[in-house]
């Protein structure tokens, strides 16, 4: 009797021991998932702004990814939930509406780009919530929202700093004469209103000021009229497909001109810039991250080569230096406020945000009172010794020589404009 008992006891403390190896990893688990705190926005996933917007969701992604695989935000895994708006302004509010009142998101972000970021903001103001913007040009100037912070090195005051490198050079060189040409857009409109202002405070000549519709498509007339003017400067603003018709207008029609370019979006995107290649050689443009030695951030590269490997054969941008770094740096932002605060409040995580400096994979963020960033760091690009049909050559330094501002500059320009 006494040898059975023993061999029972022994059987059952070896079947309790494995049920506690089995139960505990478990309980673990359930503890650290519980309900996911989800984050809500539209994203352009079609629409002019459709390939940097996937971009954009495939960094968000591997945000989410690298957060949940550490333990998610106060012991929850995150969950984006998002939405294609199209790149249309008029899908936006319905978006965010569902995503509040149906989907009962915790938290919300920006889609990608100034158009489609503005609707959305009287959503949000009367929700309360914080709003982190991505890549959105001066869009709090008109809501003067104190929960709003842009993910974009503008500046505080955004329109203006956005250009400003770009004639501090004319500056520098000594010109006089200014043409301005914006897509009919409200990004375009925000990024000729701060050059206009730029031109003005530096007593610049401006010899022409026209918009074109954002559909046009030849742009042989519009530098032809420009060109009559025979500026020193000429300044656009522009979304890709405009951007790509006015590099291979100006190469036809061999443009004069000692410095050309400014507020151009789709010069950053790699598949624009190999198609282009040598016409984009002496171009000057705005810029936000380039493979330069002053810009290698903590965790940027490591992040890059996680974005390359997740981008390949999904059609999008293949390099990510543009926009993914700082997709990603907006949700470490508002993870970081989450963690510290240890709270979903968006007073409290506003008042953090305010108050904090962020280490990020695209440097030190810190927010002015206006929402925007405390310091500019908007570069202006030179495109030099660009060649034919090389994508490699943009991931290596000195195709996108970075001019200004000055604590990041990595070269000296090469003037005067020349294709």
């Amino acid at each position: 009797m006494t040898s059975l008992f023993r061999i029972q006891r022994r059987l059952l403390l070896a079947l309790g021991l494995a049920a506690a190896l089995l139960v505990t990893p478990l309980t673990q688990a359930q503890a650290q998932s519980g309900d996911p705190i989800k984050i809500g926005f539209s994203m352009a996933l079609t629409g002019p702004l459709g390939a940097g917007g996937k971009s954009a969701l495939i960094a968000m992604q591997i945000w989410e990814k690298d957060t949940n695989a550490k333990g998610g935000l106060l012991g929850r895994p995150v969950q984006l939930v998002y939405y294609d708006d199209s790149t249309a302004p008029a899908k936006v509010p319905g978006i965010y509406t569902k995503l509040l009142n149906v989907d009962k998101v915790d938290l919300v972000v920006s889609s990608y780009g100034t158009d489609v970021i503005a609707p959305a903001m009287p959503i949000i103001m009367r929700s309360g919530k914080v709003f982190i913007s991505l890549f959105g040009l001066d869009v709090n100037s008109k809501f003067k929202y104190n929960r709003y912070f842009g993910i974009m090195p503008a500046g505080p005051d955004p329109a203006v700093d956005w250009s400003r490198g770009f004639f501090d050079l004319a500056k520098e060189k000594g010109l006089k004469t200014v043409a301005l040409a914006g897509a009919d857009a409200e990004f375009a409109q925000n990024a000729v209103k701060g050059a206009r202002k730029n031109a003005q405070n530096d007593g610049l000549d401006i010899v022409y000021d026209k918009s074109f519709p954002p559909s046009t498509a030849d742009f042989t007339p519009i530098l032809r009229a420009i060109q009559s003017t025979n500026p020193d400067i000429i300044y656009f603003g522009s979304y890709p497909p405009n951007s790509v018709g006015i590099i291979k207008a100006a190469n036809e029609l061999g443009l004069k001109a000692k410095l050309v370019g400014g507020g151009m979006v789709g010069l950053q995107f790699a598949s624009i810039m190999k198609n282009l290649g040598p016409g984009l050689n002496g171009i000057v443009n705005y810029d936000f991250w380039v493979p330069e030695p002053t810009l290698k951030f903590e965790g940027v590269e490591e992040f890059l080569g996680k974005y390359q490997a997740a981008a390949a054969g999904q059609g999008v941008d293949p390099l990510g230096h543009y926009l993914p770094p700082y997709a990603y740096a907006y949700l470490q932002v508002l993870g970081q406020a989450v963690e510290t605060t240890k709270s979903l409040d968006d007073a409290k995580l506003a008042e953090y945000i305010h108050a904090t400096t962020f280490n990020t994979v695209v440097g030190p963020v810190k927010f002015g009172a206006n929402g925007e960033w405390a310091q500019s760091r908007a570069l202006m690009v030179q495109f030099r010794g660009v060649q034919p049909n090389d994508l490699d050559q943009f991931s290596k330094s000195g195709t996108r020589v970075v001019l200004k501002p000055d604590s990041v500059k990595s070269g000296t320009i090469a003037f005067p404009y020349k294709q």
